[in-house]
């Protein structure tokens, strides 16, 4: 069945989505977040997403930008339905890598319409390979279906913020990042909000499920003065 991942911190808005769409047979997940929807479209990959583009936190400009750059999610279309109307809105929301955009107040019919049009344009045939459910730097594999990580010493299974952070680091190979940004950017917290003991804790309980000795990593490393990084492990 197709699922559609509805990105809208509007409750009435994106349970009137839920329920209508279900209606027109299709499955539909919902997030009040940028980052929630991410997080829930990596676990559960979307055939489309429904994106608002007025949130807190990351607007619909941003997550549609992270999608685009996203290894596992950037192939997947995006609708943005929203109440910004201008032109200039439209020529950001295009630029920003939508595939189309629908202003609120919207006909739910034409929403409808919409939609299968995007879904015939842009899935694939049936014979194609689906590589999109990995995401592989070096030898270890971060399987986004089975929430499992395989390293050469093994394969381990992953809490759903293992697999969040590891992901993150993961798709982004060799950049550093603080703690604070993996707390806006995994865990979704405000700027300047939450502590970096629980990062800590977290790569800590990552490194002993993925390196070969957690005291001395070859993947996640620590940049002194600066944060984490994932790397490839080559020494």
């Amino acid at each position: 069945m197709t699922l559609i991942l509805v990105i809208d911190d509007d409750e009435l808005v994106s349970r009137t989505l839920q329920r209508a769409l279900r209606m027109y047979g299709y499955q539909v997940n919902v997030a009040r977040s940028g980052t929630e929807g991410l997080q829930l479209a990596r676990r559960h990959l979307p055939d489309l997403f429904i994106l608002d583009i007025m949130m807190p936190g990351a607007d619909g400009y941003q997550v549609c930008r992270q999608i685009r750059g996203d290894p596992l999610l950037q192939a997947l279309p995006v609708l943005f339905l929203t109440a910004k109307a201008k032109d200039e809105d439209k020529i950001e929301g295009f630029r920003a890598g939508a595939d189309d955009y629908l202003v609120k107040p919207f006909n739910m019919e034409e929403l409808e319409l919409r939609v299968k049009a995007i879904l015939r344009r842009v899935r694939p045939p049936a014979t194609e390979p689906d590589q999109r459910d990995k995401v592989v730097v070096g030898e270890v594999v971060l399987n986004c279906r089975t929430f499992e990580v395989t390293t050469a010493e093994g394969t381990a299974l992953l809490t759903n913020v293992q697999f969040d952070l590891l992901y993150h680091l993961m798709s982004h190979a060799d950049q550093v990042f603080n703690s604070q940004q993996l707390l806006q950017d995994v865990w979704d917290y405000p700027r300047d909000t939450g502590s970096p003991e629980l990062v800590r804790a977290h790569i800590k309980n990552l490194r002993e499920k993925i390196e070969p000795e957690p005291s001395n990593p070859i993947y996640i490393r620590t940049v002194q003065g600066h944060g984490y990084t994932f790397s490839a492990g080559e020494a």
